[in-house]
């Protein structure tokens, strides 16, 4: 019933339940700023409108959510208050902000059609299937039973398939594919978990799988599906269009499968992960630490590390060489289910190998055509389909040490979800590292991530690189007015940075001052406090020109004292060194005045005329370069304990390193000298290889005594300057093993142990850090200078 101001009414009249006196009616315009685009926020508002007898609309902007409600005065009061409250599952709502506004009448409330403005808004990551969808898929009374892209508003595509703001279908790579009519019904029943989700789909409407093989017809839907999974099951390769890009698939039981693919995409020894269809399967691999069944199902949907499980069902032998951690993961979309078989579906592999779809080195092709040319020669077959991928979007790694997470890679289902900044920023860019790249936008309080990258030494990853940096900046909404990047003259990052800076200022920051900073605000440490940083990495350009990696430093945001490090010790022949750890070990010998005794495994490894190279080059210094690395530390006593002496993806050594560490708890033994010196870890080391001891002895006692190590100069330190919070970062921290016991002996200590929880120690999370650094040298309030050539941070 609609009642003028005075019909019916008069001195002790009541209205009708439901009605509104129009003299007492209120109008209030809520501006909701946040994660409230692509998660449902629209139709909540819709409902919690109706559900209080409200009139207005509400629609998206450029900035984000904006709702008009009228009605009585405590209807609109229950409403402002609980809009934010009773959010949806996946939105982040930072600020409702509400203006009276006149009345306008009316009884009906509507969503409109967005609202084209400059602003900010932040974009969903993509969303793993819900159990609502996932229910869909697997019930054959359905019209979506096994459709393999069935979505809602609570899950699917988001980051990927955005191409512009305001999210809604027409900005997405959906757009291209019309809602039928029984869609179109769900998209506009407010009382359907479909109401006004974008993504919205099912067979009649697409998008449609499609098999691709080498001179046979293109098979279709089921057909295309069927095709697959038989040759999967026959020990084939398919390159399988996942959200974020193609991965490659093969049967992880399956020896011959395997080894083929690790040839084919020239792996060498890095681990594949594998994809299993549940937990209990999971479990039945690997052994799941406190927080892992969590991290492992949660929406994320990351690749989770957990050590491999005794008497567990047999994987190929070359799935993951000589690593006693085995990277599992759930399906995170509907294809995956499918693959793997749904009830009553014939048998195929229980367990798959799912890697990125791409050559060692080169970023995951995303691009149908592309897919054709850069996997041909790996792929046997191509399960495509028809929605583009319009930003590439790699898998998110993980690991639970002491029950909380531990990033190894921030990307698929994080990306590009924004960090909490403790204090403000400019609009900034930070380009990141050359290995492992990802990069970082930030203004006011928030830093925004970037997905994974990868290496910056390929034209195709630079490429990727010039594409997601803009994508990026669009969704957020930062123009940058200062760079920030890694000081090594050589890095492809900064030179990137420096040929794109178009006159703004281009902010150098020191490699291991930016990972404690990466650390410090990770941990949401205020600006003007210092903090004992330990930085432990392979490689960083150091302030005088070596090569650090094994550093302590105080700092704050906006400078640092180098107060120790490992002793030097000669890197031969730059990344010959890096690849070879068999010539790091004869280098740390040297340095400890030891022989080269061929008793050593290291020394075995080499031949007579590298051997005498090494010894040339170590005598003379030609192409030697001074290096502080705990990273190449790692790798020596690897060699001298017979455990890796070459490798061929980053960190190799050091990771079976810490596998062996794993079977000998408890040891102890070496120590460092005065100053960090590692030449007596080196000859106890050697003590016990001629002495027989095993590696996994040897590995447990080397870890120790870095342990030891940072306790005793942390120690040291907090004396001298009465700082207790230690930061751990750096790619050695990736180490699950070494981390946790540092954490341990700095907290039995009594210190503050800050490490990462929200982006990777490794140079994965560099661009927070260098972000961080630029904001403290160049606060919002300063206006930007000229470009600068080289900004030193101390």
């Amino acid at each position: 019933m609609r009642l003028r101001p005075t019909d019916g009414l008069h001195r002790g009249a009541t209205l009708p339940t439901g009605v509104t006196d129009q003299r007492t009616r209120v109008r209030r315009r809520l501006h909701v700023a946040g994660l409230v685009q692509g998660v449902g926020f629209r139709p909540h508002v819709y409902a919690l409108a109706r559900s209080l007898d409200l009139a207005g609309a509400v629609w998206n902007t450029g900035s984000g959510v904006v709702a008009e409600v009228e009605g009585g005065p405590d209807e609109v009061s229950c409403f402002c208050r609980r809009v934010g409250e009773e959010a949806p599952p996946l939105a982040r709502v930072d600020e409702v902000r509400v203006e009276e506004v006149p009345p306008l009448g009316g009884t009906g409330f509507a969503i409109r059609p967005s609202e084209h403005a400059a602003g900010r808004t932040f974009v969903s990551a993509d969303v793993t299937i819900c159990d609502d969808c996932l229910a869909d898929l697997t019930d054959p009374t359905d019209r979506r039973h096994r459709h393999p892209f069935v979505t809602c508003t609570n899950c699917g595509p988001r980051f990927t398939v955005t191409t512009g703001l305001p999210y809604d279908r027409a900005t997405t790579t959906m757009a291209g594919f019309p809602m039928c009519a029984a869609c179109a019904r769900e998209y506009a029943d407010p009382a359907d978990r479909r109401f006004h989700a974008q993504t919205v789909c099912c067979p009649d409407c697409g998008p449609r799988l499609s098999l691709v093989r080498p001179g046979l017809p293109a098979a279709a839907g089921e057909e295309a599906l069927a095709g697959a999974r038989r040759l999967l099951a026959e020990g084939g390769v398919v390159a399988v269009k996942g959200i974020g890009g193609y991965h490659l698939a093969c049967d992880a039981t399956a020896e011959p499968a395997v080894a083929t693919l690790r040839a084919r995409k020239r792996r060498g020894g890095k681990p594949f992960a594998v994809l299993v269809a549940d937990l209990v399967t999971a479990e039945a691999l690997v052994d799941l630490p406190p927080g892992a069944a969590d991290l492992l199902s949660s929406r994320t949907r990351p690749i989770v590390l957990a050590p491999r499980r005794a008497g567990a069902p047999a994987l190929a032998q070359s799935v993951a060489p000589g690593l006693a951690d085995l990277g599992v993961m759930l399906p995170s979309a509907p294809l995956h289910h499918l693959l793997l078989g749904l009830p009553g579906d014939p048998s195929g592999p229980p367990v798959l190998v799912l890697t990125s779809g791409n050559v060692a080195g080169e970023p995951i092709v995303t691009d149908d055509a592309d897919a054709l040319r850069r996997l041909a020669g790996i792929a046997d077959a191509w399960l495509t389909h028809d929605r583009r991928i319009h930003v590439p979007c790699d898998d998110s790694v993980s690991r639970a040490v002491d029950g909380a997470e531990a990033p190894v890679r921030r990307s698929r289902g994080q990306a590009p979800l924004p960090v909490d900044l403790p204090f403000e920023t400019p609009p900034a860019l930070a380009v990141g590292g050359d290995l492992k790249n990802t990069f970082c936008l930030g203004e006011g309080r928030l830093a925004w991530l970037s997905g994974h990258v990868g290496d910056m030494d390929d034209l195709a990853t630079l490429t990727a690189f010039g594409v997601a940096e803009p994508h990026l900046e669009m969704l957020t909404g930062v123009t940058p007015e200062a760079v920030a990047a890694d000081r090594h003259p050589a890095y492809r990052s900064r030179r990137w940075a420096r040929e794109h800076a178009a006159g703004r200022p281009v902010v150098g920051v020191q490699h291991h001052h930016a990972h404690v900073a990466s650390t410090m605000a990770d941990n949401g440490v205020g600006g003007g406090r210092r903090v004992l940083g330990v930085a432990f990495d392979g490689t960083g350009y150091g302030d005088d020109g070596a090569v650090w990696g094994g550093e302590f430093l105080v700092a704050d945001y906006a400078s640092y004292d180098r107060a120790g490090h490992l002793a030097y010790v000669a890197l031969p022949g730059g990344d010959a060194g890096v690849r070879n750890p068999c010539r790091m070990a004869l280098s740390h010998l040297t340095a400890a005045g030891l022989d080269w005794d061929p008793r050593l495994p290291s020394v075995r490894a080499c031949a007579d005329d590298e051997l005498a190279l090494l010894a040339r080059q170590l005598a003379t210094g030609v192409r030697c370069v001074p290096t502080s690395s705990m990273g190449r530390l790692f790798d020596a006593v690897a060699s001298l304990a017979g455990i890796r002496h070459r490798v061929d993806h980053d960190a190799q050594a050091a990771m079976e390193l810490e596998s062996r560490a794993r079977s000998a708890p408890g040891a102890g033994g070496y120590r460092f000298g005065p100053d960090a010196d590692p030449a007596p870890v080196v000859a106890a080391v050697v003590e016990d290889v001629l002495a027989g001891r095993p590696p996994e002895l040897v590995a447990a006692r080397f870890q120790a005594a870095v342990v030891d190590l940072v306790l005793a100069v942390s120690s040291r330190l907090r004396d001298g300057t009465g700082l207790g919070a230690v930061t751990l970062s750096g790619g050695v921290f990736l180490n699950a093993y070494l981390t946790s016991a540092c954490a341990a002996a700095l907290g039995d200590a009594g210190f503050e142990v800050l490490r990462h929880r929200r982006v990777p120690a490794s140079d994965a999370g560099l661009a927070l850090g260098q972000l961080a650094v630029l904001a403290h040298r160049m606060p919002p309030n300063r206006r930007p200078g000229p470009p600068e050539e080289e900004t030193p941070c101390a």
